[in-house]
């Protein structure tokens, strides 16, 4: 009978326990995020910390970090804002400079601030691998070990060079990320756009690297309101057995940007990439296009398009006739003698 009473009691205190934990958790939840501790916004910050942010690290594991280095007052004011405020899920991996003493508000919009994460690789459109590597190796990743991992690299099944394959995005990869890790997220990351755009699904008789290709040669040959038509032309040209002759292929294989006259010497390149001597697409990609540029890929605009021309800075023009082709063309050249191109944004 004691035995009976013991157990009862432990179950009441047990219950009376629970209820008081359970009132506590409903007061924190509910108190506005204000009564909390936080400093003041905006104001003078003492200093600046680094802190480092791991590859899937949850709003709370951030808002201690915050805490513990003084960046904020109260790691629970962050958490709350972290949860309320859905930019908080963009914070990248990676080491942060962020002020001390910020309030949360700040502390959040300072993590967001991509100027101040250390190692940042920004991969922009139409950028090539070339242009790439020197950021990896400004973020800390050894020269040697950046190479090694680009050669034995796994591609995905029927592409057989890594160029094209580094979707262009900002990426930030925590201190000791290796190389192989950095490139594997790439990938992953252009697999799925890939897959988003229907690389691999559709019915065109192009397989998932060529459409790459030609998303690559949209990209570099015009703005994103003439990807469309730019693709229609491709494949009319393909269709007809024309050579493509793109002026961006060259600029591949010579690794020159900045300049829109190319000389009839660097024609006769002798590269599989040169698509003034040879016919059909390149073996690959010539960069690393964006969404748009695969999109429209896949959804060229109806025409007979066989030529088109920039003219002047963002008038690209497009036509079947080769007459009005090269009354365009003299255009084009009137335009660059007067250096419109050179003043263009």
């Amino acid at each position: 009978m004691k035995l009976w009473n013991n157990s009862v009691h432990i179950r009441i205190a047990s219950a009376l326990v629970l209820v008081l934990i359970t009132t506590f958790l409903l007061r924190e939840i509910r108190m506005p995020v204000s009564a909390a501790a936080d400093y003041e916004c905006g104001k003078p910050a003492p200093g600046e910390v680094e802190i480092a942010i791991a590859r899937g690290a949850t709003g709370s594991a951030i808002a201690r970090t915050l805490f513990d280095a003084g960046v904020t007052k109260s790691s629970q004011t962050f958490f709350r804002l972290a949860v309320a405020d859905p930019r908080s899920a963009k914070v990248a991996p990676g080491t942060h400079t962020l002020e001390l003493q910020l309030c949360a508000q700040d502390a959040l919009t300072q993590l967001l601030d991509s100027k101040r994460i250390k190692g940042l690789i920004n991969i922009t459109e139409g950028m090539w691998i070339s242009e790439v590597l020197p950021q990896m190796y400004a973020a800390g990743i050894p020269k040697s070990e950046v190479l090694l991992a680009l050669k034995e690299l796994e591609l995905p099944k029927g592409f057989s060079t890594t160029e094209g394959l580094l979707f262009p995005a900002q990426y930030s990869f925590a201190s000791g990320t290796s190389a192989t890790e950095a490139f594997s997220a790439m990938l992953r990351r252009s697999e799925e756009e890939m897959r988003r755009a229907g690389f691999f699904n559709s019915s065109d008789p192009f397989t998932p690297q060529q459409f790459l290709a030609i998303a690559s040669l949209i990209q570099a040959e015009g703005n994103t309101q003439d990807f469309t038509k730019i693709a229609q032309v491709i494949r009319n040209r393909l269709r007809i057995g024309m050579p493509l002759q793109f002026d961006s292929t060259v600029h591949y294989i010579k690794k020159s940007r900045g300049s829109v006259f190319l000389s009839t010497q660097s024609t006769l390149i002798n590269s599989p990439y040169n698509t003034y001597k040879r016919y059909g697409l390149p073996p690959g990609p010539i960069n690393n296009p964006g969404q748009d540029a695969m999109q429209a890929a896949l959804n060229p605009d109806p025409g007979d398009w066989l030529y088109f021309i920039t003219v002047a800075p963002f008038d690209t023009r497009f036509t079947s006739s080769i007459q009005e082709f090269n009354n365009w063309k003299l255009e084009y050249k009137k335009n660059l003698k007067a250096g419109k191109f050179r003043s263009s944004p």
